[in-house]
């Protein structure tokens, strides 16, 4: 089978929540992303906003939209995104993680938080492909996710595609909001091409010991479960995979929206 007929792997920033309806680099990035590779018969979503302490797999037969943000406009919160869940995949997901070791379960009530829909939306906006979403833990480390991602191995072979959703460079805190197109701050460039120089050498020893050695790792990431989607796809996606760069952009000064599809 050639490559380009197979599903990747992807890694996709899914920035504010106001990615669902702008006209933005990224937005349109969406819009066109599902017609680079076959359609899925599912979707698996590692989203930075679905924490818990072991992995999670939302099991809902019609998981409900979740609105888990303030302060933006009304209509966002008017917004549905009625995909079906995959109770029985998010119950096979959880056997696959059980026999790598970690205690996995399946959430049966979980909806679609926002590090799912938004980019969903833009992709599929039929909402018509059943979605389980993965849960990340902000107090493992890569090498833990990319494991996880590793027991998932497979699935893109199987119709199923793998997307972790979360931020190439998030910090909320330094973001300029009163200028969209700021430049990015050179912080955030540093970091961020650190990123794009081990990804593109497959250098994932040294990806995956990024806060000990990228350059303003803290800044880029004060909390990680923005970053940890990246290494669950990175994972997910099997042995020595080619990295594509799909799209780089960012907004605010710092809110770097980049994204990645392995193959």
């Amino acid at each position: 089978m050639n490559d380009r007929d197979r599903l990747p792997t992807l890694f996709l920033s899914h920035g504010s929540p106001m990615l669902a309806v702008e006209d933005s680099p990224a937005g349109r990035f969406l819009d066109t992303l599902a017609k680079a590779f076959p359609r899925p018969r599912a979707i698996v979503v590692a989203s930075a906003h679905f924490v818990a302490d072991r992995p999670m797999l939302g099991s809902h037969a019609q998981p409900h939209t979740v609105h888990d943000f303030g302060g933006f406009p009304e209509p966002l919160y008017q917004i549905q995104y009625p995909a079906p869940g995959l109770p029985d995949l998010a119950g096979e997901l959880a056997g696959r993680l059980a026999q790598a070791g970690y205690a996995a379960k399946v959430r049966p009530g979980h909806g679609l938080d926002h590090g799912v829909w938004v980019p969903l939306r833009r992709m599929y906006p039929a909402a018509d492909i059943p979605v389980v979403p993965l849960s990340v833990n902000p107090m493992a480390d890569a090498a833990h996710h990319f494991a996880v991602g590793q027991a998932l191995a497979g699935l893109r072979d199987d119709g199923v595609l793998v997307v972790g959703s979360g931020g190439f460079v998030h910090n909320l805190g330094d973001l300029d909001w009163k200028h969209r197109d700021a430049p990015l701050a050179p912080w955030a460039a540093e970091f961020s091409q650190w990123m794009h120089g081990r990804l593109a050498e497959r250098d994932w020893p040294g990806l995956i010991g990024w806060q000990e050695h990228a350059p303003h790792a803290h800044h880029a990431h004060p909390t990680t479960e923005h970053l940890m989607p990246l290494f669950v796809a990175l994972g997910a996606a099997g042995n020595v995979p080619n990295v594509e760069v799909l799209h780089r952009s960012h907004e605010l000064g710092s809110l770097a929206l980049d994204a990645f599809a392995f193959r």
